[in-house]
């Protein structure tokens, strides 16, 4: 079984913009499109949300790999 790290970060919406460089209706609309990844709950019945850093960390990744393969064409 592999543990994750204990000190994973949880990025809420006001996080984003900095790391990402999107704002947040642009970000809200990737995730209505199934282009981003959806936050989760962090408190069960509670109204806070976020991401994890490295859920985030890897849409980057991903991105990043998709303009590569887009310009090598």
């Amino acid at each position: 079984m592999e543990l994750k790290s204990a000190r994973t970060r949880i990025l809420r919406m006001k996080d984003l913009p900095s790391k990402i460089g999107l704002q947040p209706s642009t970000i809200y609309e990737l995730i209505s499109k199934n282009k981003f990844p959806p936050p989760f709950k962090i408190v069960q019945g509670g109204r806070a949300s976020g991401w994890y850093d490295s859920t985030i960390e890897e849409w980057i990744s991903l991105r990043g790999n998709d303009t590569q393969t887009d310009n090598s064409e």
